[in-house]
């Protein structure tokens, strides 16, 4: 059984996507629908920048899932099919255009507007993301138990066993670090994010994109998902909506989803999108599995 799974934010790169546009007629209809469907030229966006236009959530965050989708739709004319679909956070919206629950038109405006939700959610310096290593969960969410004070801060991503990131309050997540740090942690470190995604600060966000995706039709998955904020799972709609609804403000349990399906079988897992970010993680998680990157022409001729 194959995967193919999604990357999520920080994966964009200015350039990125271009090759995809010049020799593949379906990933240029996939550009070309992402265009028409914001009002403006997102492709542009993807292959030139500038970079600080690119680096906004509410651009990033579409500009990601058409490059993913443009890279889904030259393998899918090619009969490449998953078994099973999953995505990093954001990805999560790609994944459910691959299983045919989403349209990409709807999926790439929900998105921009989430990004826009999210970044707005908290006012700038007020949130904060550090990435522990070396420490696993328990140990992780201990840390944060111990520094909260008052304050909100809690695991954001489960990357990997030895990989998780925290996110919730500027001076919560410095105190977290420094527990994790005494703790037994190698390595404790503020990112370079906009926002604290994937923590409770995440709730105002969360709230008015239930709103938006309350709009929005969810068809029956064709293909399996297994979701970001219960690793399970997913076949209907009803549920897959409910599922980004709660990963706003949700741990991005990707350790877990990995371990699910390889409990459903799956021995190759092929990332679609740019970066080759999963695939390093799935190589922390899965050792035993095929790990496949397509993120470029070259990639998609390599596989196909």
């Amino acid at each position: 059984m194959q995967a193919f799974v999604f990357p999520g934010q920080g994966s964009q790169f200015a350039g990125m996507g271009r090759d995809l546009y010049e020799a593949v007629p379906e990933a240029r209809s996939v550009f070309d629908e992402a265009d028409e469907a914001l009002g403006f030229p997102l492709s542009r966006l993807c292959f030139e920048g500038p970079d600080e236009q690119l680096q906004l959530t509410e651009n990033t965050q579409p500009a990601i899932l058409t490059v993913s989708v443009a890279l889904l739709r030259a393998l899918q004319a090619r009969g490449e099919q998953p078994d099973l679909v999953a995505g990093h956070s954001l990805g999560e919206y790609s994944a459910l255009v691959a299983a045919g629950c989403l349209s990409f038109a709807d999926a790439v405006r929900i998105v921009r507007k989430r990004g826009s939700f999210m970044q707005a959610a908290v006012p700038a310096g007020r949130g904060a993301m550090a990435a522990i290593l070396g420490l696993e969960g328990p140990a992780v969410q201990e840390a944060c138990r111990q520094a909260a004070q008052g304050e909100i801060v809690q695991p954001a991503n489960y990357n990997s066993a030895q990989q998780i990131v925290i996110a919730g309050h500027a001076a919560a997540v410095e105190r977290a670090c420094q527990a994790a740090l005494d703790g037994g942690a190698r390595y404790a470190k503020p990112l370079k994010v906009s926002a604290p995604f994937h923590c409770a600060l995440m709730k105002p966000a969360q709230d008015r994109l239930e709103a938006e995706l309350s709009e929005i039709e969810f068809a029956d998955l064709s293909v399996p998902l297994v979701n970001n904020a219960a690793a399970q799972i997913v076949r209907r709609g009803v549920q897959a909506r409910r599922g980004l609804i709660e990963q706003v403000s949700s741990a991005v349990l990707w350790t877990q989803s990995v371990e699910a399906m390889c409990e459903q079988g799956v021995a190759r897992f092929v990332e679609i999108g740019p970066g080759k970010v999963l695939t390093g993680l799935i190589k922390r998680i899965a050792r035993h599995c095929e790990r496949i990157s397509i993120f470029d022409v070259k990639q998609l001729e390599a596989y196909v």
